[in-house]
């Protein structure tokens, strides 16, 4: 930027400060420091170099307060201007108030945005990046609702196509809104390095967590980078023994249930059960360690008494303490759509899914029982108590908004959800613990013929060889 236009730059904001700082004195006084002044302008002849003082330090102050203004703006100035500018008066609704006392309110039609924004900073393809803003004290910043309704605003005009995390700090009356960068989506299924009892449910920011685990990823999945995973623990001494998905149609979490059961069948034994019957777990039929796959509501609800008489006999083994030699493998009880797989039920006049996941949700734990469930939203809330209970852990996935997403986690989701995400991208929130952004690893079906080869190849890799047959062994 040329020199002369940042020295009128700071000369105007010197001439603002001054008319601001004026605007601001009481009436009574403006008589007195008028005075003040014209006795200290009649004194400076008489002080050494005053004068030639005054007359550099202006210029220099000037151009300081011009070229800072021009570093923050961190684009052209008369975009910069006017976007800010813009937000500025879409905000005045909800941080101005007709009986605001004071004489310059923060907030109004034709109001400075600089006495607001008090810091800014925009991305390399002009848009903003960053915004710290002041509000009135009668703003009701503990309302949530009040909350979301300026968030909403700032994220529909910083872009709704992008993320942005939101800070209040309400002791300081301060806003800051800061852009999130973008999930990883090319992690697909592998192996993960945890320990005994960890599940990698997907992978989040880096400040979010305080480890990573070292991953592929790319096109082929050959590049190795280290990833900051969502990782959940189970077993006896586990908090959070089940989880509970919800998501909307597509969003991925079937896809999160196979990365899952991938997981678990490297040391446990895995029932899974298709509440939509159409196949999504085809790929598990007669491997080892899969206790079954069934679809139909007639096969599911006999798996599902299985898995409650297992459940029970393996509390009973709990009770007479540990035996020796090897563990008893945990046992991980998967279902998809319970909701769907209830209502088939009922039409069959067989007995109801979800009264038969009772005993293993409430007191699967002992016995090394996990269960994972997931189902659409339109229908989660009528999953019963026992799961709504008994699933501290949750996970939404999909493009949903911030008031759906606090009815599943119990808290608001950690940043704004853009129009468009990714299938397997969500919120993720263990217990009563904070919520992390997260993105499913790729796990698609490998059954599908629209399924790259790619992710083809790594899903059969994984999945465990075929159980031999009684003809086989003979």
């Amino acid at each position: 930027m040329p020199p002369l236009r940042v020295l009128a730059r700071g000369f105007r904001l010197l001439a603002a400060a001054a008319g601001r700082g004026w605007s601001r004195t009481p009436r009574e006084r403006r008589g007195p420091l008028l005075a003040l002044g014209v006795v200290g302008c009649a004194a400076l002849p008489g002080v050494p170099y005053a004068w030639w003082a005054v007359g550099l330090a202006l210029p220099v102050t000037a151009a300081w307060l011009g070229w800072r203004e021009t570093r923050e703006a961190g684009g052209p100035p008369g975009a910069v201007r006017e976007c800010l500018g813009t937000l500025y008066e879409a905000l005045v609704p909800y941080f101005s108030a007709a009986a605001d006392p004071s004489p310059e309110p923060l907030f109004a039609p034709g109001g400075e945005w600089e006495r607001c924004f008090t810091g800014f900073s925009f991305g390399s393809d002009g848009r903003i990046a960053r915004l710290t803003l002041r509000y009135p004290a009668f703003f009701p910043d503990g309302d949530p609702a009040c909350r979301a309704r300026v968030e909403r605003v700032l994220a529909g005009k910083a872009g709704r196509d992008r993320e942005f995390a939101f800070r209040w700090e309400e002791e300081r009356n301060r806003l800051e809104m800061a852009l999130l960068a973008p999930l990883p989506t090319g992690i697909c299924a592998q192996r993960f390095v945890t320990s005994a009892g960890e599940t990698v449910l997907g992978f989040t920011d880096a400040a979010a967590v305080d480890r990573t685990v070292p991953v592929r990823c790319g096109l082929r999945y050959g590049l190795l980078v280290d990833a900051p995973p969502v990782v959940w623990r189970t077993g006896p001494r586990s908090a959070e023994p089940n989880l509970l998905v919800v998501g909307a149609p597509g969003a991925g979490a079937t896809t999160l249930l196979r990365s899952i059961a991938l997981q678990a069948l490297e040391h446990g034994e895995v029932l899974l059960v298709d509440g939509s019957g159409t196949g999504e777990f085809a790929c598990f039929a007669g491997r080892a360690g899969v206790v079954g796959v069934e679809a139909g509501p007639v096969g599911a609800v006999a798996a599902l008494e299985w898995a409650e008489r297992e459940t029970e006999r393996r509390l009973l083994a709990a009770g007479q303490g540990p035996r020796p030699g090897p563990a008893e493998p945990a046992l991980w009880i998967v279902v998809d759509r319970p909701a769907l797989l209830g209502h088939l039920a009922r039409i069959e006049g067989v007995r109801d899914p979800l009264g038969l996941l009772e005993v293993p949700l409430r007191y699967g734990r002992a016995g090394r029982v996990t269960v994972v469930l997931a189902e659409q939203f339109e229908a989660w809330g009528g999953l019963g108590e026992a799961v709504l209970g008994c699933t501290r852990a949750r996970v939404v996935l999909g493009a949903v908004g911030a008031g759906q997403a606090e009815a599943v986690l119990g808290v608001p989701p950690p940043g704004s959800t853009p129009a468009w995400v990714p299938p397997g991208r969500g919120y993720a929130r263990l217990g009563s613990g904070r919520a992390y952004r997260m993105q499913v690893p790729a796990t698609p079906d490998p059954y599908d013929d629209a399924t790259p080869e790619p992710l083809r190849g790594a899903v059969l890799a994984l999945l465990p060889r075929h159980r031999r047959t009684a003809v086989e062994n003979r």
